[in-house]
């Protein structure tokens, strides 16, 4: 791939043999400097096929160290990951990674900017709150990168976005990957990039070797059946997702009370940012075993034991139970996944299933749901029963 021996002989130390189809089809092309737009679904290595160009590239002897290139991320926890991914990367010892993002004092990374930095990684609110601030020098940037672009649109970010491209030097090289390509994506990519390259890796949208399944369930069952589920399939680890911060909260406490579970963990938007540090690091060091979460570790977040995910609430866009289920059968690796769907979410799976052009498997523990109801059903019942009858049945 025409890459430097120092990065070869990193990569081999690293444990990479050899690349994925995304790294195959990005670092080529990124390497001779053309602009990039590369759709893919999670898990597929996209941030070593931006991370290897942009090290290939820098220019160590340039004083004082300001940042040569930027990688804009929707989420802190996946801007630490990319920092992180980066740092890891590195052929030796002298270059200098700054990660800027809100919910951590912005006077130490304004020291750490002053002291000198090679690539600045950074959620799009904090790292334009450093150029108003005139802390984040960008006038030796020559290379950008919107990672996971789609979702930093949909949570609003748009506007930061442009003010930050706006304010980037020209010419220079720009990177935009994403999983969907919605037509602000295109609109952005005709406003700030220069007939960019379009490859598409995302041609198969529901991962092969991700077992998905689903179980239509009362409300007042839910719960119940988390707990059967988890007893049952005893996951390496786990996410549970649910919709919102505060059933996120009292999920995770109910858990933490009612179950034999240990290493149980939780995170959203509601923590600290030191807490979801310390969450997000137990989560990868594998002494939190079961992270009942939102869909602020839907994206990005690449944790390689992830066995099992549980969709205990349905997600509010078909969009992003494909991110959800990425979490687990990360590069070529087996995953499973459940989905809890209530009596009247009927439509709502079905839109799933239509994104992801196939039908999600009804779950054995079905005929005990349905046995409890009182009567046999193809996996959408309406009736209701009580917590006491299911649980008896049990």
């Amino acid at each position: 791939m025409g890459l430097s021996k120092e990065m070869v002989a990193k990569l081999h130390e690293v444990g990479y043999e050899k690349p994925s189809p995304v790294q195959a089809g990005l670092i080529p092309l990124a390497m001779e400097e053309y602009d990039l737009i590369g759709q893919s679904q999670t898990g597929t290595g996209k941030t070593a096929a931006f991370a290897i160009p942009i090290l290939e590239q820098l220019d160590l002897g340039l004083k004082p160290a300001l940042p040569q290139a930027l990688v804009l991320t929707p989420t802190r926890e996946l801007a630490v990951q990319v920092e992180n991914e980066i740092t890891k990367l590195v052929p030796n010892n002298e270059v200098r990674c700054c990660c800027l993002y809100g919910g951590r004092p912005i006077k130490t990374q304004i020291n750490q900017l002053k002291s000198g930095c090679h690539i600045a990684v950074g959620t799009p609110g904090r790292v334009l709150d450093h150029l108003q601030r005139r802390t984040l020098n960008i006038k030796k940037l020559w290379f950008v990168v919107l990672d996971e672009a789609d979702r930093m649109l949909d949570i609003g970010f748009r506007p930061d976005i442009e003010r930050i491209l706006g304010q980037c030097p020209t010419p220079r090289q720009t990177m935009l990957l994403s999983a969907t390509l919605p037509p602000p994506i295109v609109l952005l990519a005709k406003r700030y990039m220069h007939y960019p390259k379009l490859l598409n890796f995302s041609s198969k949208i529901s991962v092969e070797t991700i077992d998905q399944n689903y179980l239509t369930v009362p409300h007042e069952m839910k719960y119940d059946i988390l707990v059967e589920l988890l007893e049952r399939e005893q996951p390496e680890q786990s996410i549970i997702f649910c919709r919102t911060k505060l059933g996120t909260e009292r999920l995770y406490r109910k858990l933490l009370k009612t179950t034999e579970f240990d290493s149980i963990g939780t995170i959203h938007g509601d923590m600290s940012q030191p807490a979801r540090d310390r969450m997000m690091k137990g989560f990868r060091e594998q002494t939190v075993r079961f992270l009942v979460a939102t869909d602020v570790v839907g994206r990005g977040i690449d944790v390689s034991n992830i066995s099992h995910i549980i969709n205990y609430d349905v997600p509010e866009l078909s969009d992003d139970y494909v991110h959800r289920v990425g979490r687990t059968g990360r590069m070529g690796k087996a995953g499973v996944a459940y989905t809890l769907v209530t009596p009247d979410q009927g439509g709502e799976l079905t839109r799933i299933e239509q994104r992801i052009n196939k039908q999600l498997t009804v779950d054995a523990l079905q005929e005990k749901i349905n046995e409890v109801r009182g009567k046999e059903i193809d996996a959408r019942p309406s009736a209701r029963t009580s917590k006491k009858r299911y649980r008896r049945a049990l």
